[in-house]
Order: structure tokens, then sequence, then C-alpha cells
């Protein structure tokens, strides 16, 4: 039987954690800590597998949990529930849009303190010591193995499943549309957003500014064009890698957490939501009447 490293559900053998790591120029298996014991959740969850729209969400900050080994990073109870630990309200605001539109979510687990599945891994924010002003103690003079943990047992099979999920609707001709869900904090470094949604983007605006021109419509919104945030190589994985290289309809959505605080909140959000998307992607395909959220099922 092959050996398995780490949570059982990742499926990482010792031969492919292996291969992973010689590409990644650490070729010994025993340089690299384990991460997540049976008794962690997985790092990933789908709803709505079988969902029948052309639209996947992902959601790459919905979770807040952290590995028993961690120790919570050493973080109070406040912190762990702060925006610097995840995306407040998006997890609820995705079931809802996937009950409206009928479709796939795939959505990580983790703490985004614990590893940013939205940060390049190496990079300073993929791991971050100091969030918002906030010192993050378990994160401290963290060595090469505890890293490559992280990278190896939560971001990069989060990573894989979406990555999974558009090879097979690819390979079965299906149309696909990546939704990348996110949330932000009303105020940052002391300064109060005015935005209530960011639409974001960057080399392929077609969807975006589809998406820009029906939220606009809604006629009661302050929307952000690349606000709060913008998308960049640098600063990004989940719009360069999965969207851009694939040249596939895509965009980043990102709702001010105030907002949907509650559920019924994330409801509200999520019947704009379902309202837009379906008439951006008419936009696109010169279709002057409202589709169906199901109008490019499979």
């Amino acid at each position: 039987m092959a050996r398995r490293i780490g949570y059982g559900a990742c499926n990482w053998t010792y031969r492919a954690l292996s291969a992973w790591l010689a590409a990644e120029g650490c070729p010994d298996v025993n340089g690299i800590s384990c991460l997540l014991a049976a008794q962690d959740m997985s790092p990933v969850s789908v709803l709505n597998a079988d969902g029948r729209s052309a639209f996947l969400i992902v959601a790459d900050h919905a979770g807040n949990a952290f590995p028993r080994s961690s120790g919570r990073l050493r973080l109070n109870v406040a912190d762990q529930e702060r925006h610097i630990a995840w995306d407040l309200g998006i997890a609820g605001a995705c079931r809802s849009l996937s009950d409206l539109l009928d479709t796939a979510v795939i959505q990580q687990n983790y703490s985004r303190l614990v590893i940013d599945c939205n940060r390049p891994p190496g990079t300073p924010q993929s791991i971050p010591e100091v969030s918002d002003g906030t010192l993050v103690p378990g994160n401290q003079g963290l060595d090469a193995a505890a890293r490559r943990a992280r990278e190896a047992e939560i971001f990069h099979p989060y990573h894989a499943r979406i990555a999974a999920e558009l090879d097979r609707r690819q390979a079965a001709g299906r149309p696909v549309v990546l939704i990348a869900m996110h949330s932000f904090t009303p105020v940052f470094d002391g300064i109060r957003r005015p935005w209530q949604v960011g639409v974001l983007h960057h080399r392929d605006s077609r969807l975006a500014h589809a998406l820009l021109a029906e939220l606009h419509r809604q006629g009661d919104l302050t929307v952000g064009d690349n606000e709060p945030y913008d998308v960049g190589d640098a600063t990004d994985w989940t719009i360069p890698v999965h969207g851009e290289q694939r040249g596939i309809l895509h965009v980043g959505i990102e709702i001010r957490q105030d907002l949907i605080a509650r559920p019924e909140d994330q409801a509200v959000w999520a019947a704009r939501l379902a309202d837009a998307l379906p008439r951006a992607l008419a936009r696109l395909e010169g279709d002057k009447e409202r589709v169906s959220p199901l109008s490019c099922k499979g």
C-alpha cells in the first residue's frame, strides 16, 4: 500500500508528494512536516457538485478553520473571527447564490492566516506574519518544511479541485464561467470604504465590464471597478491561473462584509447577483433579453 502523508482525503501519496517537492526544489519528502491529522476537516468543500449552470463559484477565503497542530496560530478568539482570518459572510452568500443559479461551489475551509489560497506561494502575504496591524504569532519564523506542509495539504488540494472541475467541464464541451467570490472589510487602515460591491478583473475584462453595467443598472449601488482591490500576477492566484491562463470567462466579486453579516442579508445579495450575472453573460452573447441562469447548462 502506498504511504500517505497528512490528511487522507487529500490523497497525497508518498510518490506524488515527493514528485511535487522535487519540482519545488526540496526532493526529500522527510523534509516536510505533516500538518493535517485525520481529525482535521478537509481543506476543500464542494456544494451542489452536479449543478447545471455554466457558472462555477469558488471561494478562496470561505472558512476560518485551523489545523489542530497549529495551535490556532496562538491568536485570541476575537482575531480568529475578524476579517483578517476569513471573508466574513461569503460562504453563506455563495450557498444562497448556488441555490438560485444551480451552480457548483468550491470553497476553501481553512483560515487565510494559515495560508492564503489567493496569494502566490512563497510571497510574504501567502503566510502573513502581520495582518492589518495584528501580529500572527504562529506564523513567526516558520521554516521551509512548515511552509511546504501548508502549501501541500491546503493550498494545492484546493486549487487541484478547481482545476479538476474545469478540466472535466472543458473535456465534456460544457461552457464554464468562473466566479471568484470574496468579501471586504468596511474600514481598512482607518479609511471607510464607500463601495458596496467591487468587480475585479485584469487582462480579460469582458465579463467584468458587462457585470459592472448590470450592477449599475440596479440603480442603488456604489460599485467599485477594481476597487477595493485589483488583480495582478504578484498578488493573486485564482483569476490569473484558473481564469486567464485557460482563457475562460471569469470575474472577481467583492461584497462589503457589513452588508452580508446575517443570513437574510446574504440572501439579498445572492438575489442581486443571481439577477446580474445571467444578464451580464447575455450581454456578451448578444442576447438583450434576460436569460435563465441555466441557459448555458451542459
